[in-house]
């Protein structure tokens, strides 16, 4: 049975914590190198765009689309 792994980062000059399991975070690592940015300055942008959605289901979301594209 999978389960979350908590990670702290700071994002907007704040510390946060994120619960992704790990395949998203294996994604999300694997789409800011891509980007040739840092996890956090990536979860950065999507958090600045997630309206009322929490952050980890912002980035589940943000993930499921790029894969789709």
């Amino acid at each position: 049975m999978p389960h979350d792994l908590k990670r702290s980062l700071t994002i907007a000059g704040h510390r946060t914590s994120l619960s992704l399991e790990a395949e998203f975070w294996d994604a999300l690592n694997a789409a800011a190198k891509a980007e040739a940015k840092s996890p956090a300055t990536l979860v950065g942008e999507i958090d600045a765009t997630r309206g009322t959605r929490n952050l980890s289901s912002a980035v589940r979301v943000w993930l499921l689309k790029r894969a789709q594209q």
